[in-house]
């Protein structure tokens, strides 16, 4: 069992034992991984802190291949989330994160650009006029790195290119993505996006700045959450559990 050593946001954890704990950890060079650190509640364990909810330590552990727990021997803490902290939107909407973390990725599949993109999201959520774009832009990331972003420009059953100066668009949750109107009928589960509401949502999922920009009624915002709650919990199976909060 060759040592690892990796960074890792820790999604869960919960007490074994008299001293121990087991740990769910999203890392950067395994992808998630469930661990049990012995003796990391003990009063002078040197894990102290490394295990914490919604933070980044640095981690060793023993690898198994088997279906059996890793074996977390070393976990340091790296960086803690101040706004998770004090803001309670902002610790919900990192709860969510989690959820998806946990819930959307496989063990041992890495995807480190989608653990960059969680650690910068979960910095910046005590911005609360960007809060709500940082979260859709990281729904879209997580999306897009596990092959499950939605077609945005063509249709998601014949791939015909779908004009984006109209009023209204077909959405199909279950198809995935924008429909054409030859396409549209006979489709099951399908929502009505208007013309701006899927403009800004081709805005966030965009690299670079221009996203801060994009202008977010409360409605467009509201129809935005509706369309990319459901894609995601068409995608998990069930509604993630922390979405009703993100509005609180």
């Amino acid at each position: 069992m060759p040592a690892v050593r990796s960074l890792a946001l820790v999604l869960r954890s919960w007490d074994v034992f008299e001293t121990s704990t087991v740990a769910t950890l999203f890392t950067r060079e395994l992808g998630k991984v469930s661990g049990l650190a012995k003796g990391a509640r003990r009063l002078k364990s040197p894990m102290q802190g490394g295990l914490d909810l919604l933070a980044v330590s640095d981690i060793v552990l023993l690898h198994k291949a088997s279906d059996a727990l890793d074996l977390i021997i070393e976990a340091a803490p790296v960086e803690r989330f101040e706004p998770l902290r004090r803001d309670l939107a902002a610790l919900y909407a990192g709860y969510y994160i989690a959820e998806l973390l946990s819930d959307l990725t496989d063990f041992h599949d890495p995807h480190p650009r989608l653990f960059d993109a969680a650690t910068v999201t979960l910095r910046h959520l005590g911005e609360p006029g960007l809060r709500p774009r940082r979260v859709f832009r990281f729904e879209l990331a997580c999306l897009r790195e596990l092959g499950l972003m939605p077609s945005l420009d063509e249709c998601a059953h014949c791939g015909e290119t779908v004009d984006a100066r109209g009023d209204s668009f077909a959405f199909g949750l279950a198809t995935g993505g924008v429909l054409c109107p030859a396409c549209r009928p006979g489709q099951p589960h399908v929502a009505t996006l208007s013309g701006s509401t899927l403009a800004a949502i081709r805005s966030l999922s965009e690299p670079g700045r221009a996203w801060r920009e994009v202008e977010l009624p409360p409605s467009a915002s509201a129809s935005i959450r509706a369309t990319l709650g459901a894609v995601i919990s068409h995608a998990i199976g069930r509604r993630p559990r922390l979405l009703p909060y993100l509005g609180a």
